[in-house]
């Protein structure tokens, strides 16, 4: 437990002053979400810690030098496997990397992974039901795009095995965009 209360108070600093797109949640609600999911399915506190700093190297100045340093190699490869690499890409690119980097990643690695969309999902449901439409407004992809994304999202993280944390994804996905999950095994 050491390790996932260290996690926390890291990426707290880390993440200081951030907030989630265009709300003024403060942004460490969302790994702390996504560490509390890995914790309730019950993995080990490696796992667990790289939940909490899945973000940092993408979106703060922390690199996987200070990540490894900090807390493990073990820790540090599962937060580079759920970082984009190169934020200069287009949206496209980046995202399509992600699917296809997460359809033959560990299983630790599509853990948090699949933790990480599905807060996001979850989020974006819970603002739908309030905004409707105008949700997908904050996207520069829009609905269509961010569609495409959680659906094809979903057939990667199972292309290995399923498990209950992708099953939730499925669901939030029928429920945000309708109809059945054609990528559903």
């Amino acid at each position: 437990m050491e390790i996932i209360e260290k996690a926390l108070k890291f990426a707290s600093q880390a993440h200081d002053g951030q907030f989630r797109k265009s709300t003024r949640i403060p942004y460490i609600t969302h790994p702390a979400a996504v560490g509390m999911m890995l914790l309730k399915e019950g993995c080990r506190d490696e796992v667990v810690a790289a939940g909490l700093l899945h973000d940092t190297v993408e979106d703060t100045w922390t690199t996987l030098e200070e990540i490894s340093e900090q807390f493990g190699e073990d820790v540090a490869v599962i937060v580079e496997g759920c970082s984009e690499p190169d934020k200069t890409l287009s949206w496209e690119s980046r995202k399509e990397h992600t699917i296809l980097f997460l359809k033959n990643a560990s299983e630790d690695i599509r853990l948090v992974a699949c933790a990480d969309k599905l807060h996001n999902l979850r989020s974006i449901a819970m603002d739908h039901m309030e905004e409707g439409e105008a949700v997908w407004e904050r996207f520069n992809r829009g609905r269509d795009k961010q569609e495409w994304y959680y659906r094809s999202l979903a057939d990667s993280l199972g292309h290995q095995s399923d498990f209950p944390l992708l099953e939730e994804l499925r669901k939030e996905i029928r429920k945000l965009f309708g109809g059945e999950d054609p990528t559903a095994k």
